[in-house]
């Protein structure tokens, strides 16, 4: 599109902030004869340009620097805070110098009293306004990269490496935030190895989004892995993270939901504490299947007065516990109103073939987005343990069950 046509399929708002008659009848003259389409309103002072600009979007301010209450490069900063609209500063013929700081101070533009024409008015607006559209783009940009380095950092403290030092269990996770280019919320999760072979696995939930949820939910994972390296186990490690939670929140309304797991290959069992969270899934050769267990309050709710009840379960030789948060089932099941939920969860396991526990996790990612159609945008994180014990021959852990 040339920039004739450009100019007549657009009108520029444009606000003249002048006291002086004389000048503004001139600025007033010289936009006339531009070829430029424009819609013109005059204030005399910045004090009625911020309310101007409070009232409807402007493109383009043409900025006297000698108002009645603002002079100089206060007057550029009276007006460009709370706007998103281009500058252009008008000086006088003795002080050039005076646009060259006004450029310094954020104006996209000078233009010198009586040296003007009409075609350098037309460009002077146009390009104005759109090297302001690119300093917002630009911005936006630094946001969007300074955004990517802050989850960055917080996915690493969220989702760490597990600690395993025995070659029967396997840990595989999987964190997708609830919107595109979204901080990242409060799903955590962890995996460590005591020295007696069992191993230990907490996934969480805190309450909201952004960077309080984050930074709680870095905590609660940090002290759970310290905690359990340093031998508290169960309800005792539940009491001590609920006073971590309530002495580090931000706010009195933040709570978090968690699954403690305790996997004892050598008895093939499972011990589970559950805080407000969702039960376990168990894989097996006959399928897949919902963990009975007992419910526990979640984390802030009512501190000190919880009681977190142990649910231990026999597992086969060769398995797998699928541990998640929210996001995962509280999606849509279709194009319908109803909810995924564990059973919904279940049947898709049911029917997914994948040639590892990572692609598993990714197929059955992959299927709830797809059946929820993004109408439903929580964050969700899941962990998948596999085993083995050392009675089964079979070298690679269990995927696919069918």
């Amino acid at each position: 599109m040339s920039e004739q046509a450009a100019d007549r399929a657009e009108q520029y708002r444009i606000l003249l902030v002048e006291d002086d008659d004389g000048d503004a009848l001139l600025v007033e003259e010289l936009l006339f004869d531009t070829d430029l389409p424009h819609t013109l309103v005059r204030c005399r002072t910045a004090a009625d340009a911020r309310t101007a600009l409070a009232v409807g979007p402007v493109d383009c301010v043409l900025l006297d620097l000698h108002l009645p209450d603002a002079s100089g490069l206060e007057t550029v900063q009276a007006i460009q805070v709370g706007t998103h609209a281009a500058i252009i500063v008008l000086t006088g013929l003795t002080e050039p110098q005076a646009g060259v700081e006004a450029l310094a101070a954020g104006a996209q533009d000078y233009l010198i009293k009586g040296k003007v024409e009409p075609d350098l008015m037309q460009r002077a607006v146009r390009y104005a306004v759109q090297r302001k559209q690119a300093e917002r783009a630009n911005a936006a940009l630094q946001v969007g990269r300074l955004r990517a380095e802050e989850n960055a950092r917080l996915e690493r403290g969220l989702l760490p490496q597990p600690l395993l030092s025995s070659t029967s269990v396997t840990a595989s996770s999987r964190y997708y935030p609830g919107r595109a280019q979204a901080l990242l919320g409060g799903d955590f999760l962890d995996v460590v190895q005591t020295d007696d072979g069992q191993v230990h696995a907490i996934i969480g939930d805190v309450s909201g989004h952004g960077p309080d949820a984050a930074a709680l939910g870095v905590c609660l994972r940090i002290a759970w892995r310290a905690l359990t390296l340093g031998g508290h186990r169960d309800q005792q490690l539940l009491h001590l993270l609920e006073q971590i939670h309530v002495a580090e929140r931000a706010s009195s309304d933040l709570f978090t939901t968690c699954t403690l797991l305790t996997l004892d290959p050598q008895r093939s069992t499972a011990t589970l504490h559950l805080a407000g969270h969702h039960e376990p899934l168990l894989l097996t050769p006959d399928g897949a299947q919902e963990i009975t267990a007992a419910h526990g309050i979640a984390l802030g709710i009512s501190p000190g007065l919880d009681i977190w009840p142990p649910t231990t379960v026999t597992l086969p030789t060769r398995g797998a516990l699928i541990a998640y948060t929210d996001g995962l089932v509280e999606g849509f099941a279709g194009t319908g109103t109803d909810r995924l939920g564990p059973q919904g969860l279940v049947h898709i396991l049911d029917t997914i073939h994948a040639p590892d526990p990572g692609a598993h996790l990714d197929q059955l990612i992959a299927r709830t987005r797809t059946l929820n159609a993004d109408r439903h945008t929580d964050d969700l994180a899941v962990l998948r343990l596999d085993w083995h014990s050392g009675t089964d021959k079979t070298s690679s852990p269990l995927v696919s069950l069918q």
